[in-house]
């Protein structure tokens, strides 16, 4: 019966005469001889999934579009099972046939039988038993760069698709012509950095405002797009002219047809919420054309987590998350330490029908600019997980936010508020005690998973201990030059004729004093911390002043040098920074919230680092034993 139902015929003909597979298999049944999971790039990345698919005379390599990931993850893809592949890309990589599946139905009733007949590949009819593990391309050339450097051939053969397809229900339009030149429609999918000659069309789904920056060595602007197709969402940025170039021209909510040159590199996760591992970077020449067909491209795309399975979420996560507005708050402001600026905040309550409530923080304009009102039903799209109260959101800059969406969740959401949800009482995620009274918190020795899950320093600024082993103490960057005036101990700037100037004290020395700033990290049996110190806890930590090292490390570093004198420096260098590490103290610390790049995060400065007294630690642990009954 499985054998019966399958499409024999189908992959050659979708590869050789697509106007044929179009009308004679709009969806294609095959079976499933494959599955592997593959390497993604980068931290919070999904997995990527390749599966081999037979039509009974021929089998395919593909890739299944991380769209179509749930078909995995719920156990209705299986190894011998029978599948609709609803919608799909086929291309050539490489010269070899790949299938990029966009979506998948697993046919469950038919079961999960062995290989189906003796299916050759496309390419020299190598039976799958045959075909060696070299015959598929592999997934680095999709999804990520191989390791160590390409040979010239991976670099010369880029992607190309095959014939064209007109859009239908399986199919994107894959070919596009403009002023008489035809070229190839590619998915957001399947771009990486050895594609050189594509274009995508793809909807604009969040735009940045400029941002600029002011260094030693110049100054620049930069600005940011999300990029939206039914493959999948990709980031694009700009820099300097191209910001000038393309800002006015992008437009949220529009589709566009994108051409190459335009880079594409390894995501920068830190700056990203989108789930892709690669990113794009406009260059001159790139090719920005408005689209006339607005309507093929999705939207946006969400994937929600509702408010109750935010427990099991790791912190610092970025979810999308769709609830109804129980409470708005004012706006209020904070003032960042490192820059000064003011940052406008605003904190909303958002509930759901699993009976859960999270506080959700929205910054700058879409915090003065708010417009909801309760019992609104509103998507965030990447918002980042936070352990205070439990499970707390924060809207990220390339976050975006919409108002009574119209998309099937949101109206069953809504139906169940006002049905039965207006009258419910709603959980949070805090089971934890009030954690933020300071009472016994100055003199309490904590784990280093404690100082974490209380959110230490969330609030206001606290202090704590905790008992920890140095495992690491970084020597780039471990002090600054700093002014010789009594008191001042600013940074100095180095004014290329042997002097230095500090502009607060408006005086010129002939050499700086160097003090210590120091990022060390130390680690208990529960987790690992870093913390920062400055000149009086650097100089009990290593043993030296910062002036000692910074001439040690300008000897070992000096071409006059002899090689002896080279050598000692390096063995002093080396030593300092060594005799610090597998050092058990006991050290006691300050937590404040800090802003950076507008994002906020907890920063743990050393007040005081003392050697352990094992008596009185002795006495401390017995007490504790006491105090347990044991």
């Amino acid at each position: 019966m499985a054998e019966q139902a399958i499409t024999q015929g189908a992959i050659e003909a979708i590869f050789s005469d697509p106007e044929r597979a179009r009308a004679q298999y709009p969806v294609p049944v095959l079976q499933c001889l494959q599955i592997k999971t593959l390497d993604s790039k980068g931290g919070g990345a999904p997995e990527r999934y390749r599966i081999v698919l037979s039509d009974v005379r021929n089998y395919v390599q593909c890739m299944l579009a991380t769209q179509a990931n749930h078909v995995v993850h719920e156990g209705k893809l299986k190894r011998g099972g029978i599948v609709r592949m609803k919608s799909y890309q086929a291309q050539a990589l490489k010269g070899k046939n790949v299938l990029i599946v966009l979506e998948l139905e697993a046919i469950e009733s038919l079961g999960a039988p062995d290989k189906i007949g003796n299916p050759v590949g496309l390419e020299g009819g190598a039976k799958l038993e045959e075909a060696q593990p070299a015959a598929a391309p592999a997934a680095p050339a999709f999804y990520g760069a191989p390791k160590g450097e390409p040979t010239q051939e991976s670099k010369s053969q880029v992607q190309r698709q095959l014939a064209s397809r007109p859009n239908n229900n399986n199919h994107n339009n894959n070919t596009r012509t403009s002023g008489g030149v035809s070229s190839t429609i590619y998915p957001i999918e399947a771009l990486s950095p050895y594609a050189h000659k594509w274009t995508i069309k793809a909807r604009l789904t969040h735009k940045s405002d400029i941002k600029t920056w002011h260094k030693n060595n110049g100054e620049g602007k930069l600005f940011s797009v999300n990029l939206l197709d039914e493959s999948s969402e990709i980031k694009a940025t700009m820099f300097n002219d191209q910001v000038d170039q393309f800002y006015d021209v992008l437009q949220e909510g529009q589709v566009y047809y994108i051409s190459a040159p335009c880079r594409v590199q390894l995501a920068k996760k830190q700056f990203s919420n989108l789930p892709n591992d690669y990113e794009l970077t406009f260059e001159r020449d790139t090719v920005v054309e408005k689209a006339e067909d607005q309507s093929s491209v999705p939207q946006v795309r969400f994937n929600f987590c509702n408010i109750q399975e935010l427990q099991s979420v790791e912190k610092d996560a970025t979810v999308d998350v769709l609830g109804v507005l129980k409470t708005v708050h004012e706006v209020s402001s904070i003032t960042s330490k490192s820059t000064q600026k003011p940052y406008d905040k605003r904190e909303l309550e958002l509930v759901d029908q699993t009976g859960y409530s999270v506080r959700v923080t929205v910054w700058g304009k879409t915090a003065t600019e708010f417009q909801g009102k309760p019992e609104e039903v509103i998507a965030f799209k990447g918002t980042r997980v936070s352990d205070f109260n439990g499970r707390s959101l924060s809207l990220l800059s390339s976050g975006t936010m919409a108002i009574d969406p119209d998309i099937p969740e949101a109206h069953a959401l809504k139906g169940w508020y006002d049905s039965t949800g207006r009258h419910s009482d709603f959980a949070t995620h805090s089971n934890m005690s009030s954690v933020g009274a300071a009472s016994g918190r100055t003199n309490e020795i904590l784990m280093i998973q404690q100082v974490k899950e209380k959110d230490v320093g969330f609030d206001k600024p606290e202090y704590f201990s905790v008992q920890a082993t140095i495992v690491h103490v970084k020597q780039d960057n471990f002090c600054y030059p700093a002014c010789r005036s009594e008191g001042c101990n600013k940074k100095v700037t180095d004014m290329g004729d042997g002097t230095w100037r500090c502009e607060k004290c408006d005086v010129t020395h002939d050499r700086p004093e160097y003090r210590y700033i120091l990022n060390f990290n130390c680690s208990d049996h529960t987790g690992q911390i870093w913390l920062s110190c400055f000149d009086e806890q650097g100089r009990k930590l290593l043993g030296a002043s910062a002036d000692e090292l910074m001439e040690w490390k300008q000897i070992k570093e000096s071409g006059d040098a002899s090689d002896e004198a080279r050598k000692e420096a390096e063995v002093r260098f080396s030593t300092a920074f060594d005799s610090a590490n597998c050092r058990k103290m006991t050290f006691r610390a300050r937590a404040k919230m800090d802003t950076y790049g507008e994002q906020q995060r907890v920063r743990y400065q050393l007040m005081e680092a003392t050697p352990l007294d094992y008596k009185m630690e002795g006495n401390r642990l017995a007490e504790m034993i006491r105090q347990l009954g044991v």
